[in-house]
């Protein structure tokens, strides 16, 4: 059934998806004045009211938390593959209900529900630099980027400011400071390794993590206050400590009184105009009732995620458009890019038994790039670099219950922690590779009538050698500064575990090699922005969360300031 009430349905900015990029779209338009209509395809969460894990002990489920067997494998079986528990399953997908085909395997980690996402990512913020901006220029990979560090540096600061970012000062030209709050504290052997690392090497450092939890004071949002350190974040926070849509930017864009929230709303396409050559709205099958309903507006965000947001401009046909609106370049849906992880090196520390540690720091450590930084670099047999992220913690006192003992000796034992021990995992840029791509499949539909989506990506003889490069350099790092019984560990990861699927709408100076312009407008379709990991023309070997984030504010300040001018 057909629904249209044209004058009820009428906004001034149409937002899709309500994640890490939606929420800031969805606050930013709210703020400028502009009322907003916020599409999320999943159910609605309401912070705190919605998380019913986040006080929950091991005892207070079968199991010890943990999915039994047959439910991951009959209803999360690509999920299982990235991990997850009874407290943070509510936040992933069901595969028996959003499936996807995979020439290659492909992990495709999602979360449809309001707040996407944000409710169980990992947090870690880092800042790029024009080592990263300028990369595909130097090395012919991809296009050039049409931005530099100089564009989008002060948007950086902006959300950062907002968002609470935690962390250490480096001055290092190519991972660029952050607006600080205070970092979290290294525990004694990672400060240890730290330490060896400094003297042992002259091209590389140790800090902790970057992350955007509140460390100190407050932000704004639904009551945000300081982290307790209870590793509880995938659940959902009540003190929302970390950074999320739901605690932070939705409240806030509610409070501005223009924000309008319509969950369970699928958006199909985007509607088109041929005569002025602009988006009139958006097509949407409410997810419940399944009736078709229009929405209009001025303009567009899309924010629905890398893979969701080009599928949605691709099923966007009209005869100025036959293959998906924006894609006279041909490459809507390639390029698609990740992180490559899962592989790294471990090992034990003989010391320190008298120290342990306060808490559950939700955090790691971080050791930035190193290698292809400038001339002064080591020669390596691969383009682009790797950071690590990683711990230490001591070893479980249950390892004691295979002693089968008793008695005094026995309880004494048992109230003891176990010896240190360390791991860290690379974490490396890959490359956009045209013939990465995503397609859609028109004889599978689902119970939508949409098509199902392909996804045909691998990893490449770059990112290969890269990998081996860094495993090597863990346990050499690892073994240089003292630690025994190394041992390299590798998962064979597959495209898409990282969960930072991007690049398959790139930004580019050029209609004809890219399908957005420098303040993420499809180039042929001003008043359509793409802001989420799609628009990425590279992916640099940080977590990009802050950078969607960061371009999101930039293009709706733009946006804003094209309504005024009249130009939509």
């Amino acid at each position: 059934m057909f629904i249209n009430n044209y004058n009820e349905n009428q906004y001034d900015a149409i937002v899709v998806g309500s994640g890490i990029s939606g929420g800031w779209a969805a606050k930013e338009l709210c703020e400028a004045g502009l009322k907003t209509l916020v599409l999320e395809r999943g159910r609605m969460v309401k912070h705190i009211e919605d998380y019913p894990a986040m006080h929950l002990d091991p005892w207070d489920l079968p199991n010890n938390l943990q999915t039994p067997r047959e439910i991951k494998d009959k209803h999360y079986d690509k999920q299982k593959r990235w991990g997850f528990d009874e407290t943070t399953r509510p936040f992933y997908n069901k595969d028996s209900e959003y499936d996807y085909d995979e020439v290659k395997p492909f992990d495709w980690i999602r979360g449809t529900q309001v707040g996407g996402r944000s409710l169980i990512w990992g947090k870690q913020t880092y800042r790029w630099s024009d080592l990263d901006f300028k990369a595909n220029l130097k090395d012919g990979y991809g296009v050039d980027w049409p931005i530099r560090y100089k564009d989008i540096a002060p948007w950086y600061s902006h959300v950062e400011k907002f968002i609470g970012v935690s962390g250490e000062s480096l001055n290092i030209p190519h991972l660029p400071d952050s607006v600080f709050l205070p970092p979290m504290e290294l525990n004694c052997v990672e400060s240890h390794l730290k330490e060896g690392i400094s003297k042992k090497y002259n091209d590389r450092l140790l800090t902790i993590g970057r992350v955007a939890h509140i460390t100190a004071g407050t932000k704004p949002g639904a009551g945000r206050s300081t982290c307790q350190h209870r590793n509880r974040c995938g659940r959902g926070c009540p003190y929302g400590a970390y950074f999320s849509s739901n605690s932070s930017t939705l409240p806030v864009a509610e409070s501005t009184g223009n924000l309008t929230l319509r969950p369970n709303s699928l958006v199909s396409e985007i509607i088109y105009d041929a005569e002025t050559k602009k988006a009139t709205g958006v097509r949407v099958i409410d997810r419940l009732t399944k009736e078709v309903l229009e929405f209009h507006s001025k303009i567009i965000f899309l924010c629905a995620s890398a893979i969701a947001s080009s599928s949605i401009l691709m099923q966007s046909k009209s005869n100025r458009f036959p293959s998906g609106m924006g894609n006279d370049s041909g490459e809507l849906g390639h390029n698609i890019m990740d992180h490559q992880l899962g592989s790294g090196a471990s090992g034990s520390f003989d010391g320190f038994h008298d120290k342990y540690y306060t808490g559950r720091r939700p955090n790691g450590f971080y050791i930035p790039r190193f290698r292809n930084i400038d001339k002064n670099s080591k020669k390596v047999n691969f383009l682009r670099g790797y950071g690590y992220q990683g711990g230490a913690s001591r070893t479980y006192w249950s390892e004691s219950i295979a002693e089968l003992s008793y008695g005094e000796n026995f309880k004494d034992r048992i109230t003891q922690a176990g010896d240190w021990r360390i791991g860290m995992g690379g974490f490396g840029e890959v490359l956009p590779y045209h013939e990465n791509k995503m397609t859609l499949n028109y004889n599978k539909l689902d119970q939508f009538g949409l098509p199902k989506i392909t996804l045909d990506a691998e990893f490449k003889e770059n990112e290969k050698k890269m990998k081996e490069d860094w495993k090597i350099q863990a346990a050499e790092m690892l073994e240089a500064t003292g630690f025994r019984d190394v041992t390299i560990n590798d998962s064979n990861a597959p495209i898409g575990k990282g969960i930072h699927e991007m690049g398959t709408a790139r930004m580019g100076h050029d209609p004809k090699t890219s399908v957005l312009n420098k303040f993420n407008q499809i180039h042929t379709v001003k008043n359509v922005f793409v802001t989420d990991g799609a628009c990425m023309t590279s992916a640099a070997n940080q977590n990009p969360s802050l950078t969607y984030m960061a371009l999101t504010a930039r293009a709706v300040n733009h946006a804003v300031k094209e309504l005024k001018r009249m130009n939509f």
